[in-house]
């Protein structure tokens, strides 16, 4: 899991930036497959707002991911809010204009018209997902 978020925004004469606060968070897994580790950098943006936004995430290993990459916000004092799961699709009730995308060991977030409600940590999630079952 890795965290990307908006936390705020900065007022430099007329213009108001938001900002974008990426870490990284370390999700293991159990059994025999061992661990992913997810990375993102930079680990600040800002951003007008209007303007578009792409959050990088990394994985350690591509091998048995099956597409279980997604996206996180969090905010203070709210629930989590799914945004986007298995890479690319998004959850019922979230705008249009957050995307993700990528394929291998690099994801991206996109996000499209930023607004000042994006002001959020953003993270990553890389797992293994449901093991499969055979009969």
């Amino acid at each position: 899991m890795s965290q990307s978020g908006l936390t705020g925004t900065e007022t430099q004469g007329t213009m108001s930036f938001i900002t974008i606060i990426i870490s990284a968070l370390v999700f293991c897994s159990q059994g025999s497959r061992g661990q992913i580790t997810v990375t993102q950098t930079p680990s600040v943006k800002s951003a007008l707002p209007g303007s578009a936004v792409t959050l990088s995430c990394k994985t350690s290993t591509s091998s048995g991911l099956n597409g279980y990459l997604h996206w996180i916000q969090f905010k203070p004092e709210e629930a989590p809010k799914g945004l986007i799961y298995k890479i690319s699709n998004r959850n019922t009730g979230i705008p249009t204009r957050f995307s993700g995308s990528g394929s291998g060991t690099d994801f991206t977030l996109q996000i499209s018209q930023v607004q000042p409600d994006d002001a959020a940590d953003y993270y990553c999630v890389a797992d293994y997902g449901a093991p499969n079952i055979t009969q």
